[in-house]
């Protein structure tokens, strides 16, 4: 697994809230964000989570998360519908909620 290219920041992405369910395909827990590709219905999305420091600190570890694991990431897409891509502040995997952005959740 390596890292995926991450967007910094919020402005790439919309307002409104989006949520994506799907299985994780891959996972990198690391420096500078930790990043995952989750495949759902309609393809394999990129999802960005918060800094290692802010995502371990809300409790996603090595071992909170395997390949094949369901998982649901709540967050914002991408503006740009062409890429499937999002910023997700909270991730739920394995019965346990991670909110990687607890200030970002929507309707928290």
């Amino acid at each position: 697994a390596g890292p995926v290219l991450a967007h910094h920041g919020w402005a790439w992405t919309e307002d409104d809230p989006f949520e994506l369910s799907g299985t994780i395909e891959d996972l990198y827990i690391g420096n500078p964000h930790v990043t995952m590709k989750v495949r759902a219905g309609d393809g394999v999305w990129d999802v960005d989570l918060a800094p290692l420091a802010p995502t371990t600190r809300a409790g996603f570890v090595e071992g909170s998360a395997r390949i094949g694991d369901a998982v649901t990431c709540v967050g914002f897409r991408s503006r740009d519908h062409a890429e499937r891509h999002m910023k997700a502040a909270r991730i739920v995997v394995n019965g346990n909620t991670y909110d990687v952005y607890p200030n970002r959740v929507p309707g928290a």
